[in-house]
């Protein structure tokens, strides 16, 4: 399938072409499917593909996404990776599982170790796993757009547990990898990728703890941390104007192969 129109190919996605490099795609899982990632794989010459996602919303915005593009044996999945029967005795070539680890919180909580076991069974060839290093959780950065990300990733996460909400919860490569080996894969290669956050990434995570704060039923404390969030904002696209991004932290792409029985 060409590409489509106005799609820019990621960096990582990029990587994971290269990696791929002339072994076939085959049978494709988009194990933690956005937007994003199934506009990639819709481009990819796959036999076909299924794109699990948690979110009812999200199940239905990737149906709008690839409508016109799914094949008949293309299909969506709304499923938790933590029920057992979730695609069960499903196998598929090629396995990408796109910053799932981090969103499995919202749906699973604590179930991060487990994933990669439940994703074992599944994977016949290759697993792209992509991620983000932790950032929040970490002494203040020492730069001023690392100390602007650092915040808005605390604002953001403690928005979304005021509201009875859960936050992402990334978790390092260097966990991943180990997790990977005792779940029966073997990882090949990884690479890490600078980060440049943009005003569409202050925006939408300002916007998302904003809207979380319509929940807090404390009015004042809401209040307050509405002005912080719009505060934060004007600071982070104020740099943004004037350096391009916010550079801080890295993300990274995770190449693995199972294990044979």
């Amino acid at each position: 399938m060409p590409r489509l129109k106005n799609q820019t190919l990621s960096k990582l996605f990029a990587h994971i072409e290269k990696e791929q490099a002339d072994q076939p795609w085959g049978s494709f899982l988009d194990a933690g499917s956005g937007v994003q990632s199934i506009k990639w794989v819709m481009q990819l010459p796959t036999e076909q593909w299924t794109a699990v996602t948690g979110a009812p919303q999200d199940a239905r915005v990737i149906e709008q996404t690839t409508d016109g593009h799914r094949r008949s044996q293309d299909r969506v999945v709304l499923g938790n990776w933590a029920k057992s029967d979730l695609l069960k005795g499903e196998r598929y070539d090629t396995v990408l599982a796109d910053y799932l680890l981090g969103a499995v919180e919202g749906f699973a909580p604590y179930f991060q170790p487990y994933l990669l076991a439940r994703l074992r069974p599944i994977t016949k060839k290759r697993l792209y796993f992509t991620g983000a290093e932790p950032y929040v959780p970490t002494n203040e950065p020492t730069t001023l757009a690392g100390r602007l990300v650092w915040k808005i990733g605390r604002f953001r996460n403690a928005c979304l547990l005021l509201s009875g909400e859960l936050p992402y919860r990334e978790y390092p490569s260097a966990w991943v990898m180990d997790q990977m080996v005792r779940s029966g894969f073997k990882p090949r290669s990884i690479e890490r990728f600078e980060t440049g956050y943009k005003a569409k990434f202050v925006n939408t995570q300002i916007d998302l703890s904003l809207h979380a704060l319509k929940s807090v039923t404390d009015q004042n404390s809401a209040l307050a941390l509405s002005e912080l969030g719009e505060k934060l904002r004007n600071e982070a696209l104020e740099v943004v104007a004037s350096e391009g991004s916010l550079t801080h932290g890295q993300d990274y792409v995770i190449s693995a192969e199972p294990i044979s029985s």
